[in-house]
């Protein structure tokens, strides 16, 4: 008898949704140049705060941008700003429209199944205002936002107080995801069972992931769960 699967939780963007289609960028958003600040500087400085970002140090985009200013010593121009988090905000909610039918249709099995199903995504406020409009929040029995809970993958205890929240043992849990952040290795460290979704990445970024086995299209978990019992 192998281990019961009692929860599979999930990643969020190029897991369940996806920025990328035929290799572009969904949205057009450059903020760099809405700012007036050159690509790189913007780039490492952005990048520099992103783990403040998802764990609520920075309680909004606007926040950190004024930062990325004070530290730059450039003059604060709040319109410049707004428009970056307007932009920013209908950049984060294109991938929400167009959800990939297998991802929904893997998710309600595996609820039929009589498994929980959660979400451990690492996000800012303003990259996940439309997942409430989205076909997906009615399924989740747990939603983790790093912001929320202040802390971030691959911490452990993200993945510790999803597993609290639906009442099951990691060892008893799945999660999937496309190994951003090192969310894979976390979540093998908090004692749950990870494997690597691929179907959204170019094989040359799959490719750069090694140690967790592959799936190559959502409705692979299924698999997964029925050789577990």
């Amino acid at each position: 008898m192998g281990m019961v699967v009692e929860a599979v939780f999930f990643d969020l963007y190029e897991t369940l949704i996806t920025e990328w289609e035929n290799g572009i960028k969904k949205a057009d958003y450059n903020p760099a140049r809405l700012l007036g600040i050159e690509e790189d500087i913007y780039k490492r400085e952005w990048g520099k705060r992103r783990e403040q970002r998802m764990d609520g140090t920075f309680p909004d985009a606007k926040s950190c941008l004024v930062d990325m200013y004070r530290v730059l010593e450039t003059p604060l121009n709040m319109d410049d700003i707004k428009k970056v988090i307007e932009n920013r905000i209908q950049a984060k909610a294109i991938p929400f429209k167009s959800i990939d039918e297998e991802v929904i249709e893997t998710i309600i099995q595996i609820k039929e199944m009589g498994i929980k199903v959660g979400l451990i995504s690492n996000c800012a406020p303003e990259e996940v205002l439309e997942w409430e409009n989205s076909p997906l929040a009615n399924l989740f029995d747990t939603v983790i936002f790093s912001y929320k809970v202040k802390c971030a993958k691959p911490n452990k205890k993200i993945y510790e107080i999803a597993c609290t929240n639906v009442n099951v043992q990691p060892k008893n849990s799945l999660f999937i995801g496309d190994g951003g952040s090192n969310e894979l290795f976390g979540a093998r460290e908090a004692g749950l069972k990870a494997y690597h979704a691929t179907w959204f990445q170019p094989p040359v970024i799959s490719e750069k992931i090694t140690g967790f086995p592959k799936l190559k299209k959502p409705s692979d978990i299924l698999t997964i769960i029925k050789s577990k019992g």
